[in-house]
């Protein structure tokens, strides 16, 4: 005869676990303690096996037989139940082992030795505030496309369009390290190329003010990344040429002796002024000396770290300088080029023709003749040394003195 709650609830224990039967192998024990747990006995195989379904009255007389009647099931379908619950067990805590929090944390952990505290500091708070409310209790593998977007255009619609784009990239590199540490197969971020609201175009982000300018300089000396990086990373504000004309740099194109660098005009984006001529100071000397002796036996100054036969990626630099903590709204490759220009100008008073020469910008003579490389050569190397020592002066400067 099938148990009814009243028998249960009027169960007494004895000295001795003892059964009350249900029916179809399902049966409660009443403990010497007085705990009433429940019991499925079924076959599989052969074999008799036991199922707990809980504790009563936690789990009702109801329950217990819904949960019997599911077990069963799986009996007639070929399921062992026992076995099913354990694999249903281990799912879940892989999965809560799998969030998106959790292997974003692990990630971020792995990046804190190559980033600066600030770069750290700015990622975390990103996820932190825009994408763990929304994503970070999700097993990253069953994080679908649509659900990263709507957590993305919630950053677009508070007006953050650039925060935006910077949240999406995150998601993406802690994707591509679940991806690798094999616990999700595809990185949904790539779908979403294309989705987010277009940036406005503007003026390359620079650093203009001197007492900054000497904390990027400092930031730079500290950098611990690839050493070919690095020093293009130090080369570039020496220089102040555009991005691609300095990852693209030959050594054929430099005449270390004469401290020159001489940029071909078919490489030069404005090439009616032909050959581009860049005075070396001595700091950007001692920096390409020491990089001849790693890179020098190629043709590229900077290679790529995965061939010789290629230039470095065209994002290396602002790579570097994310890494450095120093965002895109901050600084980027182009921006050495304004950052010259404007403290050549406003603080060092260089003749502004003399800026324009060496920024390889169209400068014309009364006649309307562009003039040649060699133009000014003299005042414009004078220039080169005076705004590298000027450099080094900003990074010895502490940022409570005044830079001069």
């Amino acid at each position: 005869m099938p148990l009814a709650n009243t028998a249960i609830e009027k169960a007494k224990p004895r000295a001795k676990p003892y059964k009350l039967y249900d029916s179809e192998g399902l049966y409660v024990i009443i403990t010497p303690k007085g705990g009433k747990w429940w019991r499925f006995n079924y076959r599989y195989v052969g074999k008799t096996k036991t199922l707990s379904f809980g504790v009563y009255p936690d789990v009702s007389l109801k329950d217990a037989r819904d949960r019997r009647t599911v077990a069963r099931k799986q009996v007639a379908d070929g399921i062992d139940p026992s076995e099913n619950r354990k694999a249903a067990k281990a799912a879940q805590a892989e999965n809560l082992g799998n969030t998106f929090e959790v292997i974003a944390r692990e990630w971020l952990a792995k990046q804190k030795a190559g980033w600066s505290p600030r770069h750290y500091a700015k990622v975390d708070g990103r996820l932190v505030k825009d994408l763990y409310p929304y994503l970070g209790r999700r097993p990253i593998a069953d994080i679908k496309a649509q659900e990263l977007l709507k957590a993305i255009q919630r950053i677009e619609e508070r007006g953050a369009n650039e925060v935006a784009r910077t949240a999406l990239e995150i998601c993406g590199q802690v994707m591509r390290y679940a991806i690798i540490t094999s616990r999700a197969k595809y990185d949904v971020s790539r779908d979403l190329h294309g989705a987010l609201k277009p940036m406005q175009k503007g003026h390359y982000a620079a650093i203009t003010n001197p007492i900054q300018v000497g904390g990027l300089m400092r930031a730079i000396r500290g950098y611990s990344g690839q050493p070919v990086t690095r020093c293009a990373l130090q080369l570039a504000p020496l220089v102040f040429t555009r991005p691609g004309e300095l990852r693209q740099a030959e050594w054929s194109e430099f005449n270390l002796k004469k401290a020159e660098w001489i940029i071909p005009a078919k490489r030069m984006k404005i090439k009616d002024i032909g050959d581009h001529l860049v005075p070396l100071s001595t700091q950007a000397l001692v920096i390409l000396k020491k990089l001849h002796e790693e890179t020098g036996r190629g043709r590229y100054v900077f290679p790529s770290v995965r061939t010789g036969n290629r230039p470095m990626s065209d994002n290396a630099i602002l790579a570097a300088l994310r890494r450095m903590g120093i965002e895109k709204h901050e600084m980027t490759g182009h921006g050495f080029r304004a950052m010259a220009r404007t403290i050549l100008d406003e603080v060092l008073h260089v003749r502004p023709d003399i800026i324009e020469h060496q920024l390889a910008h169209v400068v014309r003579d009364p006649n309307g003749r562009a003039y040649n490389r060699t133009s000014h050569l003299k005042a414009r190397r004078d220039m080169m040394q005076q705004w590298a020592d000027y450099l080094d002066k900003l990074a010895d400067t502490l940022p409570s003195d005044d830079p001069g």
